[in-house]
Protein backbone atom coordinates (compact mmCIF):
# COMPACT_ATOMS: atom_id res chain seq x y z
CA UNK A 1 0.00 0.00 0.00
CA UNK A 2 1.32 3.24 -0.93
CA UNK A 3 2.55 5.88 2.27
CA UNK A 4 0.87 8.96 -0.35
CA UNK A 5 -2.83 10.08 0.39
CA UNK A 6 -4.15 10.55 -2.91
CA UNK A 7 -7.07 13.35 -2.04
CA UNK A 8 -9.87 14.64 -3.40
CA UNK A 9 -11.38 18.31 -2.13
CA UNK A 10 -15.11 18.90 -2.28
CA UNK A 11 -16.31 22.16 -1.36
CA UNK A 12 -18.75 24.55 -3.21
CA UNK A 13 -16.65 27.79 -2.00
CA UNK A 14 -13.75 28.49 -4.23
CA UNK A 15 -11.74 30.42 -1.19
CA UNK A 16 -12.28 27.46 0.66
CA UNK A 17 -10.88 24.48 -1.60
CA UNK A 18 -7.84 26.97 -1.98
CA UNK A 19 -6.99 27.30 1.61
CA UNK A 20 -7.32 23.11 2.17
CA UNK A 21 -4.95 23.31 -1.02
CA UNK A 22 -2.35 25.61 0.71
CA UNK A 23 -2.59 23.48 3.82
CA UNK A 24 -2.22 19.89 2.18
CA UNK A 25 1.02 21.72 0.21
CA UNK A 26 2.50 21.67 3.47
CA UNK A 27 1.59 18.17 4.50
CA UNK A 28 4.06 15.10 3.20
CA UNK A 29 2.96 12.23 1.52
CA UNK A 30 -0.75 14.45 0.01
CA UNK A 31 -1.08 14.45 -3.64
CA UNK A 32 -4.31 16.18 -4.10
CA UNK A 33 -5.80 14.79 -7.46
CA UNK A 34 -9.04 16.55 -7.97
CA UNK A 35 -11.28 19.30 -6.73
CA UNK A 36 -15.15 19.70 -7.09
CA UNK A 37 -17.06 22.62 -6.34
CA UNK A 38 -21.07 20.41 -6.25
CA UNK A 39 -21.84 17.38 -4.52
CA UNK A 40 -22.69 15.57 -7.92
CA UNK A 41 -19.57 16.19 -9.39
CA UNK A 42 -17.81 14.74 -6.06
CA UNK A 43 -19.99 11.77 -6.83
CA UNK A 44 -18.56 11.60 -10.37
CA UNK A 45 -15.01 11.92 -9.16
CA UNK A 46 -15.09 9.64 -6.65
CA UNK A 47 -16.09 7.07 -8.51
CA UNK A 48 -14.17 7.67 -11.39
CA UNK A 49 -10.64 8.29 -9.31
CA UNK A 50 -11.45 6.71 -6.28
CA UNK A 51 -9.18 8.71 -4.34
CA UNK A 52 -7.57 7.45 -0.87
CA UNK A 53 -9.14 10.35 1.04
CA UNK A 54 -12.00 12.75 0.51
CA UNK A 55 -12.19 16.14 2.58
CA UNK A 56 -15.93 16.76 2.16
CA UNK A 57 -17.69 19.92 2.87
CA UNK A 58 -21.34 19.34 4.45
CA UNK A 59 -22.97 22.41 3.92
CA UNK A 60 -23.39 22.32 0.06
CA UNK A 61 -26.52 23.39 -2.39
CA UNK A 62 -28.33 20.94 -3.81
CA UNK A 63 -26.44 17.91 -3.60
CA UNK A 64 -24.86 18.12 0.61
CA UNK A 65 -21.85 15.66 1.98
CA UNK A 66 -24.38 13.52 3.46
CA UNK A 67 -26.11 12.94 0.09
CA UNK A 68 -23.01 12.45 -1.43
CA UNK A 69 -22.45 9.22 1.12
CA UNK A 70 -25.88 8.08 0.37
CA UNK A 71 -25.52 8.64 -3.85
CA UNK A 72 -21.72 6.81 -3.57
CA UNK A 73 -23.31 3.95 -1.18
CA UNK A 74 -21.09 3.75 2.56
CA UNK A 75 -19.57 0.33 1.42
CA UNK A 76 -18.01 2.06 -1.67
CA UNK A 77 -17.11 5.22 0.21
CA UNK A 78 -13.09 6.00 0.60
CA UNK A 79 -11.78 6.97 3.77
CA UNK A 80 -13.64 10.63 4.38
CA UNK A 81 -13.28 13.76 6.77
CA UNK A 82 -16.15 15.99 7.10
CA UNK A 83 -15.25 19.74 6.68
CA UNK A 84 -17.93 21.48 8.44
CA UNK A 85 -19.11 24.99 9.93
CA UNK A 86 -20.18 24.85 13.16
CA UNK A 87 -23.19 22.31 12.85
CA UNK A 88 -24.26 20.78 16.32
CA UNK A 89 -26.32 17.46 15.68
CA UNK A 90 -23.15 16.73 12.33
CA UNK A 91 -20.71 16.78 15.23
CA UNK A 92 -22.74 15.08 17.54
CA UNK A 93 -22.82 12.17 14.51
CA UNK A 94 -19.06 12.70 14.12
CA UNK A 95 -18.29 11.84 17.28
CA UNK A 96 -21.19 8.87 18.06
CA UNK A 97 -20.16 6.87 15.03
CA UNK A 98 -16.18 7.93 15.28
CA UNK A 99 -16.20 10.15 12.17
CA UNK A 100 -13.63 12.49 11.54
CA UNK A 101 -14.51 16.22 10.87
CA UNK A 102 -12.71 19.71 10.40
CA UNK A 103 -14.43 22.93 11.44
CA UNK A 104 -13.84 25.70 9.37
CA UNK A 105 -11.92 27.94 9.24
CA UNK A 106 -9.70 24.60 9.19
CA UNK A 107 -6.59 25.02 11.21
CA UNK A 108 -3.27 23.78 10.00
CA UNK A 109 -2.64 21.66 13.28
CA UNK A 110 -6.30 20.12 13.26
CA UNK A 111 -5.60 19.14 9.75
CA UNK A 112 -2.32 17.52 10.53
CA UNK A 113 -3.95 15.90 13.09
CA UNK A 114 -6.80 14.20 11.35
CA UNK A 115 -4.26 13.36 8.37
CA UNK A 116 -2.23 11.32 10.76
CA UNK A 117 -5.48 9.45 12.06
CA UNK A 118 -6.57 9.12 8.18
CA UNK A 119 -3.18 7.25 7.73
CA UNK A 120 -3.23 4.60 10.79
CA UNK A 121 -6.90 4.19 9.80
CA UNK A 122 -6.20 3.12 6.61
CA UNK A 123 -3.56 0.79 7.81
CA UNK A 124 -5.11 -1.01 10.16
CA UNK A 125 -8.99 -0.87 9.79
CA UNK A 126 -11.01 -2.81 7.01
CA UNK A 127 -13.31 -1.27 4.13
CA UNK A 128 -16.41 -2.71 6.24
CA UNK A 129 -15.75 -1.04 9.10
CA UNK A 130 -15.83 2.54 7.49
CA UNK A 131 -18.70 1.79 6.00
CA UNK A 132 -20.99 0.32 8.96
CA UNK A 133 -19.76 3.58 10.58
CA UNK A 134 -21.15 5.66 7.85
CA UNK A 135 -24.11 3.41 7.34
CA UNK A 136 -25.32 4.23 10.69
CA UNK A 137 -24.63 7.83 10.80
CA UNK A 138 -26.73 8.03 7.79
CA UNK A 139 -29.26 5.84 9.33
CA UNK A 140 -29.32 8.66 12.45
CA UNK A 141 -29.77 11.09 10.05
CA UNK A 142 -32.26 9.86 7.61
CA UNK A 143 -35.95 11.88 7.15
CA UNK A 144 -39.41 10.18 7.67
CA UNK A 145 -39.31 8.32 4.28
CA UNK A 146 -42.80 9.31 4.02
CA UNK A 147 -42.10 13.05 4.12
CA UNK A 148 -44.84 15.69 3.40
CA UNK A 149 -47.89 13.57 1.51
CA UNK A 150 -49.69 17.49 1.31
CA UNK A 151 -48.04 20.54 1.25
CA UNK A 152 -49.41 24.04 1.88
CA UNK A 153 -48.28 26.69 -0.47
CA UNK A 154 -49.62 30.03 -1.19
CA UNK A 155 -51.03 31.18 -4.77
CA UNK A 156 -52.34 34.47 -5.45
CA UNK A 157 -52.71 35.32 -1.79
CA UNK A 158 -54.60 32.06 -1.76
CA UNK A 159 -53.34 29.12 0.38
CA UNK A 160 -53.68 25.59 -1.24
CA UNK A 161 -53.44 22.17 0.28
CA UNK A 162 -51.78 20.06 -3.18
CA UNK A 163 -51.29 15.97 -2.55
CA UNK A 164 -47.49 15.56 -3.20
CA UNK A 165 -48.95 12.77 -5.17
CA UNK A 166 -50.32 14.55 -7.82
CA UNK A 167 -47.35 16.58 -8.77
CA UNK A 168 -46.22 15.67 -11.84
CA UNK A 169 -42.87 18.09 -12.33
CA UNK A 170 -41.59 21.02 -10.39
CA UNK A 171 -39.85 24.05 -12.49
CA UNK A 172 -37.50 26.41 -11.10
CA UNK A 173 -37.19 29.87 -11.99
CA UNK A 174 -35.51 32.65 -10.44
CA UNK A 175 -36.89 32.84 -7.00
CA UNK A 176 -40.08 31.05 -8.26
CA UNK A 177 -41.45 27.59 -8.59
CA UNK A 178 -43.92 26.38 -10.76
CA UNK A 179 -46.12 23.33 -9.83
CA UNK A 180 -47.05 20.83 -13.10
CA UNK A 181 -50.39 18.86 -11.65
CA UNK A 182 -51.86 17.51 -14.93
CA UNK A 183 -53.62 20.68 -16.60
CA UNK A 184 -52.87 22.92 -13.67
CA UNK A 185 -49.79 24.82 -12.86
CA UNK A 186 -49.14 26.95 -9.67
CA UNK A 187 -46.72 29.65 -9.18
CA UNK A 188 -45.43 29.52 -6.21
CA UNK A 189 -42.64 32.16 -4.23
CA UNK A 190 -39.17 30.28 -3.20
CA UNK A 191 -36.80 27.66 -4.39
CA UNK A 192 -36.79 24.78 -5.45
CA UNK A 193 -34.05 23.30 -3.21
CA UNK A 194 -36.48 24.73 -0.72
CA UNK A 195 -39.11 22.71 -2.24
CA UNK A 196 -37.46 19.64 -2.64
CA UNK A 197 -36.66 19.28 1.63
CA UNK A 198 -40.24 19.50 1.93
CA UNK A 199 -41.44 17.02 -0.32
CA UNK A 200 -41.17 12.98 0.22
CA UNK A 201 -37.50 12.14 -0.63
CA UNK A 202 -38.81 8.78 -2.08
CA UNK A 203 -41.36 10.25 -4.99
CA UNK A 204 -39.41 13.00 -6.12
CA UNK A 205 -35.71 13.12 -8.33
CA UNK A 206 -33.75 16.24 -9.14
CA UNK A 207 -33.05 15.81 -12.40
CA UNK A 208 -31.37 19.28 -13.52
CA UNK A 209 -31.14 22.54 -11.65
CA UNK A 210 -34.53 23.97 -12.31
CA UNK A 211 -36.39 20.64 -12.74
CA UNK A 212 -37.68 18.64 -9.77
CA UNK A 213 -39.67 15.56 -11.06
CA UNK A 214 -42.17 12.66 -9.66
CA UNK A 215 -40.51 9.40 -10.76
CA UNK A 216 -44.40 7.34 -10.62
CA UNK A 217 -45.40 10.10 -13.56
CA UNK A 218 -42.15 9.16 -15.80
CA UNK A 219 -43.56 7.17 -18.32
CA UNK A 220 -40.47 7.31 -20.60
CA UNK A 221 -36.55 7.72 -20.34
CA UNK A 222 -34.64 8.19 -24.03
CA UNK A 223 -31.02 8.63 -24.03
CA UNK A 224 -29.74 12.02 -24.83
CA UNK A 225 -26.50 14.03 -26.08
CA UNK A 226 -23.70 13.86 -24.04
CA UNK A 227 -24.89 10.93 -21.79
CA UNK A 228 -27.62 13.19 -20.88
CA UNK A 229 -31.47 11.87 -20.74
CA UNK A 230 -35.01 13.09 -22.18
CA UNK A 231 -37.08 12.11 -19.21
CA UNK A 232 -41.36 11.97 -20.83
CA UNK A 233 -43.83 12.17 -17.93
CA UNK A 234 -47.18 10.74 -18.35
CA UNK A 235 -49.02 13.83 -19.23
CA UNK A 236 -46.55 14.35 -22.17
CA UNK A 237 -44.10 16.59 -21.09
CA UNK A 238 -40.29 16.03 -21.92
CA UNK A 239 -37.72 17.33 -18.94
CA UNK A 240 -33.79 17.09 -19.73
CA UNK A 241 -31.71 16.13 -17.26
CA UNK A 242 -28.48 18.11 -16.66
CA UNK A 243 -24.80 17.10 -16.47
CA UNK A 244 -24.49 17.78 -12.72
CA UNK A 245 -27.25 15.57 -12.30
CA UNK A 246 -26.29 12.65 -14.51
CA UNK A 247 -25.25 10.51 -11.47
CA UNK A 248 -28.48 10.80 -9.37
CA UNK A 249 -30.28 9.63 -12.99
CA UNK A 250 -28.13 7.44 -13.64
CA UNK A 251 -28.22 5.50 -10.12
CA UNK A 252 -32.40 5.72 -10.74
CA UNK A 253 -32.25 3.78 -13.81
CA UNK A 254 -29.89 1.01 -12.38
CA UNK A 255 -32.04 0.52 -9.13
CA UNK A 256 -35.02 0.57 -11.64
CA UNK A 257 -33.97 -1.75 -13.93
Amino acid sequence: MSTTLRVLLVDDEPLGRTHLRALLAEEAGVDVVAECGDGASAVAQIREIQPDLVLLDIQMPELDGFGVVRAVGPDRMPLVIFVTAYDEHALEAFGVHALAYLLKPVERARLHEELARARAVRSHQTESDLAARLAAMLADRAPAPEGEERIAVKVDGRILFLDTREIDWAEGADNHVRLHMGSRTHRVRGTLTELARRLPAHRFLRVHRSALINVARIAEVQPWFGGDFVVILATGARVTTGRSYRPQMQEFLRRSM
